[in-house]
């Protein structure tokens, strides 16, 4: 009898719940909803042999785990091409004509959030994961058991996957950035962050308190649920009590996408929720199937990317940073102001010539962006607005940080720090060292690197091998912990078995950017090849000009240098080439490539086929260019190289020869 009330009372709760968050149309009240949430968690409490996992009740937040459990998709959640303008909508609507008849399109707004995939079993949920790199994803199905739009269990016991975005709505983001700053925490720069950091918490209680919510788009298998179309499958889903945005349309032809996209630019600040652009899809799936897929992105779906928001504040200061190479640019300090989903306070100034273009002075108001609606950058000096208060600028003379005198080189725009032992140097180094493209130490982030070298653990790059010598020590700091320090020595033991371009990009050597560093590792193999090679022999190679090859041997001539590079030895970090080895033929050696038009691969893939094949790729068609390769739509590069009659080859003749043996 009280399993049965148990029944009825989570039957009920779950209408009223997807009554209210999903159809915004409530059958019961406040109070009655509260009477019936009490009468439940009463009986579960009483009874807890009798708690279902589709409860209500685990809305508030009761897991707490160790770590995130890695999930592979069995079908991999792709990322999607952007397009930034009409010419660029039409080129896709074309495209899809070449396979498709009459094609109508789905038009969905795209919701700035984070991807997730739900996966039920006989109409309980089991899991739900992140994206992650498409094919494996991290588990955070005791997070997203809180958020109160996604069902706990289906009014059909079905099978089934269904994909969408995790998102805070601006409200929510307000009211957690508001605790934020009454608890002195750091304020979250936008409700994507904010989201993203909510799904990732350890302990269920903190997501449930963040209030996030979903929209559902993506039915993998449709056809397995006699599903036809994208507008069907976004009916399908809303039948099963998922929330599907409401501002959808099914388009009749490409005009009407584009009014669509036209009418959300405009009313984006109107809605509740962020958006950041606009999805468009084929809606018949036997079209989409037909389409197919490139190597990364679905044919029949693309992503239009608003342009770049622009907003005035004031520049209040204007400081000096020193990277690694002892380059100092001045930055501006800005009015915190909000930015297409972020909170501005600073943007990089380049140079002393750029500012002085610009005429920028402290005080000025100032119009920024962000280029490629990612980087902020001073747009113009809204110079009308001036009071004649504002401060012109004046270049600084000494470093900021170990008061050398700088110097600016006849040759470059940037003024130098030549003080080899300036702290600000040091530390930039430390980090160049354990980014991403260069070793790759997972967990020392710039706040930790600075911290160990203020302490006097981290001096040089070699001191990250030693690093296991203080383990104890590192374990008693604030912040840290046993795991914590585990989890940073075992990031370092495995960067010892790096491919040498990581070390070599790593190392900081001026002007060896990580093109270069792959570059030189493929042709030499490995350290000691390039630490004794001449300023002739780094000149031979493809690419690397008198001023690189000068930079090399200058570096490998340093003491210093040398002694630093004999400690990694020591320490056992990988001084040989692993990565994909050259392999030169005759077509591609020694000539220069220009790709055009739209590859079935991705134009990356293919660069890296002719670099190692020994060639090389450049982005315009000059007389020097020897060969262009066209794939769909080529475009006005295909008509400059026939007007210069350079060799063509389509991309079925590029492939021929790329796989001749």
């Amino acid at each position: 009898m009280i399993e049965k009330r148990m029944d009825e009372l989570i039957k009920t709760i779950n209408k009223a719940s997807y009554e209210y968050h999903t159809l915004d149309n409530p059958s019961i009240t406040d109070q009655e909803y509260d009477d019936l949430y009490d009468e439940l968690v009463k009986l579960e409490t009483e009874h807890p042999e009798l708690v279902r996992e589709d409860s209500p009740t685990v809305r508030v937040g009761s897991v707490v785990i160790d770590e995130f459990a890695k999930v592979t998709h069995e079908i991999p959640m792709m990322s999607l091409g952007d397009i930034f303008n009409e010419e660029e909508i039409r080129e896709f609507d074309n495209k899809v004509k070449k396979v498709v008849q009459n094609p109508t399109y789905v038009c969905e707004l795209k919701i700035d959030g984070l991807s997730v995939s739900l996966l039920y079993e006989k109409g309980k949920l089991v899991r739900a994961a992140t994206r992650g790199d498409g094919t494996i994803g991290e588990n955070i199905t005791h997070n997203v058991k809180t958020i109160k739009t996604v069902p706990l269990s289906l009014p059909q016991d079905l099978d089934i996957e269904v994909r969408g975005e995790i998102y805070m709505p601006k409200a929510s983001f307000e009211t957690l950035n508001e605790e934020r700053r009454n608890n002195g925490e750091k304020e979250f720069a936008n409700p994507r962050n904010a989201a993203a950091g909510s799904v990732r918490q350890l302990d269920s209680k903190i997501a449930a308190s963040r209030n996030l919510n979903t929209f559902l788009y993506h039915l993998p298998r449709a056809n397995d649920y006699g599903v036809s179309s994208q507008i069907d499958a976004l009916e399908y889903m809303k039948n099963l009590t998922f929330v599907v945005n409401p501002n959808i349309i099914h388009a009749k032809n490409i005009e009407e996408v584009i009014s669509y996209i036209s009418y959300w630019q405009e009313h984006r600040p109107e809605l509740p929720y962020e958006i950041d652009g606009v999805v468009i899809k084929v809606n018949s799936l036997e079209d989409q199937r037909r389409l197919g897929f490139t190597a990364r992105v679905p044919k029949w779906a693309i992503a239009y990317k608003f342009p770049a928001q622009e907003v005035l504040t004031k520049l209040t200061n204007i400081e000096f940073c020193v990277g690694r190479t002892g380059k100092v640019t001045p930055r501006a300090d800005l009015a915190p102001v909000h930015l297409a989903g972020s909170i501005i306070s600073s943007v990089t100034l380049h140079n002393e010539d750029y500012i002085r273009e610009k005429d920028i002075r402290i005080g000025d108001i100032v119009a920024i962006h962000k280029a490629g609606d990612v980087i902020p950058e001073v747009v113009e000096v809204k110079k009308e607005r001036r009071t004649g208060e504002e401060q012109p600028f004046q270049m600084a003379s000494h470093c900021p940080i170990c008061g050398t005198e700088l110097v600016r080189k006849e040759t470059e725009a940037a003024y130098f720090c030549l003080n080899p032992n300036c702290d600000a140097r040091k530390i930039e180094g430390l980090i160049h060292f354990a980014s991403r493209d260069a070793m790759n130490l997972d967990g020392f982030g710039e706040s930790i690197i600075e911290d160990f070298y203020n302490m006097g653990y981290l001096h040089t790059i070699d001191d990250y091998y030693t690093l296991h010598q203080h383990q104890e020590s590192l374990q008693q700091l604030e912040g840290f912990g046993e795991k914590s320090i585990h989890n940073l020595m075992d990031a370092v033991e495995q960067s010892k078995q790096n491919s040498l371009e990581k070390l070599l990009f790593g190392l900081g050597i001026r002007h060896v950017g990580k093109k270069t560093a792959d570059i030189l590792a493929a042709y030499y193999q490995t350290m000691d090849h390039i630490m004794e090679a001449t300023l002739e022999d780094l000149q031979s190679v493809p690419d690397i000009g008198e001023i690189i090859a000068e930079s090399i041997v200058d570096y490998f001539a340093s003491e210093k240098n040398r002694e630093c590079i004999e400690k990694l030895r020591e320490y056992g970090v990988n001084f040989q080439y692993i990565g994909k080895q050259r392999d030169l033929q005759e077509e591609f050696q020694d000539k220069t490539f220009v790709l055009t038009g739209t590859l079935s691969l991705p134009r990356e893939e293919a660069k890296e086929m002719i670099e190692l094949r020994g060639g090389k790729v450049t982005s315009s068609v000059t007389g020097k260019t020897n060969v262009v390769i066209v794939g769909e739509n080529p475009g006005s590069k295909y008509e400059k190289a026939q007007e210069l009659h350079i060799e063509i080859w389509n991309e079925e003749e590029f492939l021929q020869k790329v796989n001749k043996d």
